[in-house]
């Protein structure tokens, strides 16, 4: 009974239209196409809001440089709190009822910043509470998209398509930075309130929070096309995941379980974090830089924006391009140590010329190589996990485990710079990119294999699911 439809969905690839594009992006089997477009779609309304709100939390974040660790540690408060929310909406909630509500809550969360900055004239705390808020924001739409795909595609079918998925992040990325300086000096004109407290030359940032807010809702449409196809045609995984028609169950508690109790788990755990030890480093020695040679906050927000453009540009011919071959030439194992490598040489080089162009290159080639390699090479390593620890552990790893490594790290950067010449903190990312490659290598190495009890407990149901 499915040969017609599939000759039908063949038939319409290689007819013309978008979808023979596509084909020779992604390597696409029959009725893939729509599901690729929804989550390519989704991601980069999720981005373009966020890349809108990015630059002007980095020109916070450098004006305020001196007590970016202790806003670390604030954003890390915020994640122990909400995780364990997080995990009861999930234990309680089919996926269809809370991944909607967590973005609709974020978009209030937008409207209730729009109106404390303008009923407010100090923004010194506001900024503080808003940098927070947005690292959060960033860490937990993004965790809920990538939990949402890799429970609805297979691991074989995320190799395919995740390179093209992740693209919707770069092109938002590319669209977020043109929004920030094409919009800005024209919305200062606008005023939705009364505003008397706020300056014209503020109002412009301020009212970006309505178009990230309104970006952000345009999200929605495409997340429910997403969940339409999966049950027109994610069979394998329903008949092995019979909660998909309720909540996960369990308590608010179980991702901290889960995480501990799989060595598996625990290495993904670790990967994330010493990812922040050699991010974190960058970027408060970027803002620090950036605080000295860049004198206004317009001229460091514009400075930040470009390099966002820059870094997407260059993600997203990467992504289009690169991905999808590289990971079936060369396989998880390779994909995963390709950033350590790269930040081993980085952190060379700035140890031995610790210069702010030197600062701004590395991080900007991290971010390139993160948004075009690692990222979709780490959100495969969930398609072999529990549908329960895709929901669960997974977000505590992407924004607990990953905000601790922030905050951890920003605070022993601090005292390595007080007490060292600035070079000690390029022979300290190098040591640390050293022992995350060693990780990146043998974590890659057990999810090819199949090794670690969540691979072996999740391939085995689908394996039986297929041949029935």
């Amino acid at each position: 009974m499915s040969e017609p439809a599939d000759k039908t969905a063949t038939n319409t690839a290689q007819s013309g239209g978008p979808l023979q594009l596509l084909r020779r992006l992604v390597v696409l089997q029959p009725g893939e196409g729509p599901v690729l477009l929804a989550a390519f779609a989704m991601l980069f309304f999720v981005f373009t809001s966020y890349s809108v709100l990015r630059p002007v939390r980095d020109t916070m974040g450098s004006r305020d440089v001196e007590n970016l660790p202790m806003v670390f540690w604030g954003t890390f408060v915020i994640m122990l709190i909400i995780q364990p929310i997080y995990g009861w909406l999930t234990s309680r909630f089919q996926r269809k009822v809370f991944l909607p509500w967590v973005y609709s809550f974020f978009v209030l969360n937008l409207l209730a910043f729009y109106l404390w900055f303008n009923l407010q004239q100090d923004h010194t705390w506001i900024g503080r509470t808003y940098f927070i808020w947005v690292s959060v924001f960033n860490l937990f739409v993004i965790a809920a998209f990538w939990s949402l795909m890799s429970d609805v595609l297979t691991r074989e079918q995320a190799g395919r398509m995740f390179g093209f998925i992740a693209a919707g992040m770069s092109v938002g990325g590319l669209v977020g930075p043109i929004l920030v300086t094409s919009l800005t000096k024209p919305l200062s004109s606008f005023r939705l309130l009364g505003g008397a407290e706020v300056g014209a030359h503020e109002m412009g940032t301020i009212n970006l929070l309505l178009v990230s807010a309104a970006l952000l809702l345009l999200s929605l449409p495409f997340m429910f096309m997403v969940n339409s196809w999966d049950d027109a045609h994610g069979s394998a995984r329903q008949k092995t995941a019979a909660a998909a028609e309720g909540g996960l169950g369990g308590s608010m508690w179980d991702a901290f379980a889960q995480v501990v109790r799989s060595p598996y788990l625990l290495g993904i755990a670790g990967f994330v974090f010493l990812l922040t030890w050699v991010t974190t480093p960058l970027y408060l020695q970027q803002s620090s830089f950036a605080k000295h040679f860049i004198a206004s906050d317009d001229d460091r927000t514009r400075f930040f924006a470009t390099i966002d453009f820059w870094v997407n540009t260059a993600s997203l011919l990467s992504q289009f391009l690169l991905f999808g071959r590289l990971f079936k030439w060369l396989g998880t194992r390779v994909l995963l140590v390709a950033l350590p490598v790269i930040m081993l040489a980085g952190y060379l080089v700035f140890a031995v010329q610790p210069a702010f162009a030197v600062v701004v290159w590395v991080y900007a080639i991290r971010r390139v190589v993160d948004y075009a390699i690692t990222r979709p090479s780490r959100e495969s390593l969930f398609t072999v996990v529990s549908r329960d620890e895709k929901y669960k552990a997974k977000s505590l790893i992407d924004t607990f485990i990953y905000r601790g490594g922030d905050a951890t790290s920003g605070t022993v950067l601090t005292q390595i710079t007080k007490a060292l010449p600035i070079s000690a903190v390029g022979w300290f990312g190098a040591a640390i990119s050293l022992i995350w490659l060693v990780l990146a290598y043998g974590l890659g190495k057990a999810q090819e294999r199949g090794k670690g009890e969540q691979a072996q407990s999740a391939a085995a149901p689908l394996a039986g699911a297929s041949h029935g």
